[in-house]
């Protein structure tokens, strides 16, 4: 079973910085895909980046050249480095981890960009 605690989220002014982080309390494997999604009120949950079991990362279109995702094995964390950050990329933002048999959700961390 593994578990998965966001945090970092909060309110930052447009063009700002933050950097969300996803600690899993079980293993996770360097081989499982991980990933950030967000969901907007109003909107369906969207994928925002992904590590995928190959290595290879995905970006949604919205963010590329601004946001960058990272894994630490050793610590068992997820980590979204997100610069440049506009009005609309507020959301509550949700780490996710695909084991062979099972798919893991965070509780979310909110992120607000507002002046």
């Amino acid at each position: 079973q593994v578990q998965l605690v966001e945090s970092g989220g909060g309110l930052v002014q447009p063009g700002g910085s933050l950097r969300l982080s996803c600690a899993a309390s079980g293993r996770i494997f360097s081989f499982w895909t991980t990933g950030w999604y967000r969901q907007a009120p109003g909107k369906q949950r969207e994928l925002v980046a992904r590590i995928i079991s190959s290595g290879s990362i995905n970006y949604a279109d919205s963010v590329k050249g601004r946001f960058a995702i990272s894994r630490d094995n050793a610590r068992n964390t997820v980590y979204l480095q997100m610069n440049s950050l506009k009005p609309e990329d507020t959301a509550v933002y949700f780490c996710n981890v695909v084991s062979p048999r099972n798919s893991y959700w965070g509780q979310g961390t909110q992120v607000t960009v507002s002046s």
